[in-house]
């Protein structure tokens, strides 16, 4: 459900979307069953702390945002709700393959909204109605971009299941979607996206016991995939000056984005509020239209969640490195895969945020802490002569 976002509709005054209902009502149907249960909620962990101070950072951006109104709409769509439903994973998937249903939840989203915009991507190519040297059109989501930024840090939990996988029909579907995301990339020709799956697969052979072969195999796939005629032009685009050169436009993001610290060194822009406040700052205007974050990692949480969001988040990246790294060490067999891609799609979120917006989107905020619950769980159920008891149900 995570590209359904883009359902909206209003209560009277409240905006919805049916993401959020999902949401919504996953998070009531567990809380239903704890009480009922009467187990002991399951939330200690190395995040709690960084991600109190990330909520505590995101609530003094809406007090600091120009509109309250919409401050208050990203806080809970890209904070609380996200956050909970990590609560929910981490308390329910307490199996390896309940975790497995998850990833497939992920994967059939993406596939769905993925080739759905794969096909206009590659009609257009056909019909010579599309150049490569423009924006490619979409379907489901408001950029390509959006697309690549969605399935890439997917496709990175598929490869380690495909690679390390316990049940040999779960390594199959994980293998038969890392080809499909990959192709889902391509067709995105989303440049962030190309260097955000190079990473992935460059780490993930790098930790393969046949890492030599592997990254040879690795590097022809990769050089294949990137000499396809309309692939290989968009990427030598941001070599030449013409248009379709996103170059400029970051820099001039990222030069206004500073500006704007540095006159709000402490609160940022407020949730929101780039757009607003970062006018005055802008050298070409017509950027303005087009972007409402700086499209970087590091200035998008100061800007919208002021210098202790970017502590925050900063401090909650490292953890989930750390955390997966040791999962990936140390968990049961069965759970090891889920903490490996995990930190995989970690390593696509820190490459493709370098030139783009890998959280701030109903989806992808949700993704990030979808992955960060299957880890909480792994780490939770699955170490080593871990023990575990399922709640009893009557008769």
């Amino acid at each position: 459900m995570a590209p359904a976002y883009g359902i909206r509709w209003h209560y009277g005054f409240y905006p919805t979307t049916l993401l959020e209902h999902a949401i919504v009502i996953t998070v009531l149907v567990f809380a239903i069953e704890w009480w009922r249960s009467h187990e002991r909620l399951v939330w200690r962990s190395p995040y709690v702390i960084p991600t109190l101070v990330f909520v505590v950072a995101g609530a003094i951006s809406v007090v600091t945002a120009p509109s309250l109104t919409a401050g208050l709409g990203l806080y809970r769509a890209y904070l609380l709700e996200p956050i909970a439903f990590a609560l929910v994973l981490m308390n329910v998937l307490r199996t390896a393959q309940r975790a497995a249903l998850v990833a497939a939840g992920l994967g059939v989203g993406a596939t769905v909204a993925g080739l759905a915009n794969s096909y206009v991507v590659f009609s257009g190519l056909v019909h010579h109605t599309y150049q490569v040297t423009e924006s490619p059109p979409v379907v489901i989501y408001m950029t390509a971009n959006a697309v690549a930024l969605f399935v890439v840090p997917i496709v990175a939990l598929a490869l380690s299941l495909a690679l390390y996988g316990s049940d040999l029909r779960q390594r199959w579907i994980a293998a038969a979607f890392v080809v499909i995301g990959t192709e889902i990339t391509a067709l995105s020709f989303s440049r962030g996206g190309y260097l955000a799956l190079a990473a992935v697969v460059l780490v993930a052979v790098l930790l393969h016991p046949r890492r030599w072969v592997m990254l040879a195999l690795a590097v022809v796939a990769l050089a294949a995939v990137a000499v396809i005629p309309p692939i290989r032009h968009r990427i030598v685009i941001e070599t030449q000056n013409v248009y379709g050169n996103t170059v400029q436009s970051r820099i001039d993001l990222w030069t206004a984005a500073v500006k704007l610290i540095e006159h709000r060194p402490i609160l940022g822009a407020g949730l929101s509020g780039f757009q607003t406040r970062g006018a005055p700052y802008y050298t070409h205007l017509h950027t303005l239209a087009n972007f409402i974050d700086p499209h970087n990692i590091v200035l998008n949480f100061w800007v919208e969640t002021g210098l202790l969001g970017l502590i925050a988040f900063t401090w909650l990246m490292v953890v989930g490195f750390m955390n997966t790294w040791k999962g990936w060490r140390e968990a049961s067999a069965d759970w090891a895969p889920f903490h490996l891609g995990v930190l995989l799609a970690l390593v696509a979120v820190v490459v493709h945020g370098m030139v783009d917006v890998p959280y701030f989107k109903n989806d992808l905020s949700l993704l990030f802490w979808t992955m960060i619950g299957l880890t909480l769980a792994g780490r939770q159920w699955g170490a080593r002569g871990a023990t575990m008891k399922l709640p009893q149900t009557p008769g």
